[in-house]
């Protein structure tokens, strides 16, 4: 037997992996009922092995009964454990066997799989696919029986009477193997016999009733979730159009449409959102009318004023997606620093380098840090020291949606803190 007790042990263990993964997916999965009990009878049809040549079973042989425990995993794989009862009669009574059945079988729900729902509520096809044991004893000649392995597979058709209860009608074909005995009870195989593949094979069709178990409305059988898909569709585009309304700088341009997308707070800026600069040095017009109007008043005051505007990350340089050099938008950015300490020539900065979720986490601790270098370059080449500016690669910058590719946009950066 252990030929037989290990797939059968295989066989239910590759299964319930496989639903326990479906199941993390499946939806609603709260809200249907699992269990159902199973029981129905009918009639089978065998055509060998016979000892007896001459035997012949009819095609509606009467008696085949089966009862069954099935559980859903999620709305479309489960596993049912079941016991079946056969009754193979000759057709001109010469004999008689008696046939007991324990199988374990994994059902797919067909219905919802190829999505019945779309036109009815009440039919839904199951298939099922699974293994078992049977004993069968042929009475006055095989008295102590004998043990046959066995491959099941059949369809199953429902109609839902209630949400408790529902008729099926199923087929399965029963291939068995391992017979020491021909279904007339003699030896195997017989006298004359072709034996190919499967020692015998067994048909069964049967009527019966789904009983539904659970504190649920329904049984995953017949549940559908009330989300369709083109809501859920409804939804997405709903989301990506939010999120490229998103007006991160608040210039009253959309990301999408930004060019600038960290613009300085107040500073007017043109249909693309970037700083209006007409003379064209690099500062936006009116954080430059700002300046001097404040360098009028108090020098300090206006130094204190543009330090606390860099390093509260107001003056930024931004990269595009895996570049390590400044995009073209961004120059501004730089301008604003180098003026800066041009004016100031005893300050110096931290020039820190960011890059976006994306990739691997070293990878981009590097890029961070080839960016601060390559902006730090463009200082030195503008006149600053070296020696006043100290590279930071601070990698990854998490403060943003990952998954909005505008969002990205404005953590790929450079920023300075004055010291």
């Amino acid at each position: 037997m252990k030929k037989v007790v290990l797939p059968l042990v295989m066989l239910c263990l590759a299964s319930a992996s496989m639903q326990a993964q479906d199941e993390s997916s499946a939806n609603g999965a709260n809200d249907f009922n699992k269990w159902s009990i199973e029981f129905g009878g009918g009639v089978n049809k065998t055509s060998g092995p016979f000892a007896d040549q001459s035997s012949y079973v009819d095609a509606l042989n009467f008696f085949h009964a089966d009862l069954g425990f099935r559980y859903m995993f999620n709305t479309k794989f489960g596993l049912k454990v079941s016991g079946s009862y056969d009754v193979i009669n000759e057709t001109d009574d010469k004999w008689k066997t008696n046939m007991f059945g324990a199988d374990v079988q994994g059902y797919a729900n067909l219905g919802r799989i190829m999505e019945f729902e779309t036109w009815t509520n009440r039919i839904n096809l199951l298939g099922h696919f699974g293994g078992g044991v049977r004993n069968f004893k042929t009475k006055d000649v095989l008295d102590n029986g004998e043990w046959i392995a066995s491959v099941l597979v059949g369809l199953t058709a429902q109609y839902r009477i209630s949400d408790r209860v529902a008729l099926y009608a199923d087929f399965t074909m029963v291939n068995s193997f391992d017979h020491e005995h021909t279904w007339d009870g003699g030896l195997y195989p017989a006298p004359g016999s072709n034996v190919q593949g499967f020692d015998s094979t067994l048909y069964n069709a049967s009527l019966g009733l789904n009983i539904y178990l659970g504190k649920h409305e329904k049984h995953a059988d017949w549940y559908v979730d009330t989300k369709s898909d083109e809501l859920e569709a409804a939804e997405k585009r709903l989301d990506e159009l939010e999120t490229m309304m998103n007006d991160t700088d608040k210039d009253g341009v959309p990301d999408y449409l930004d060019a600038e997308p960290n613009s300085i707070a107040g500073v007017a800026v043109d249909s693309k959102g970037r700083s209006i600069d007409k003379n064209g040095n690099g500062i936006p017009d009116e954080l430059e009318r700002y300046v001097d109007q404040k360098n009028a008043e108090t020098k300090q005051s206006v130094q204190a004023d543009l330090a606390d505007l860099i390093n509260g990350g107001y003056v930024n340089v931004y990269f595009d997606f895996n570049k390590d050099t400044p995009n073209a938008q961004s120059v501004s950015g730089v301008n604003f620093l180098i003026k800066y300490l041009k004016q100031n020539p005893s300050a110096s900065a931290d020039v820190i380098g960011y890059a976006d979720e994306i990739g691997d986490n070293a990878y981009n601790t590097d890029l961070s840090s080839r960016r601060a270098a390559n902006v730090k370059q463009i200082l030195v080449d503008a006149g600053i020291e070296a020696s006043r500016l100290n590279i930071v690669g601070n990698g990854e910058d998490s403060s943003v949606n990952k998954d909005s590719k505008v969002a990205r946009q404005t953590v790929r950066r450079v920023t300075f803190i004055l010291k």
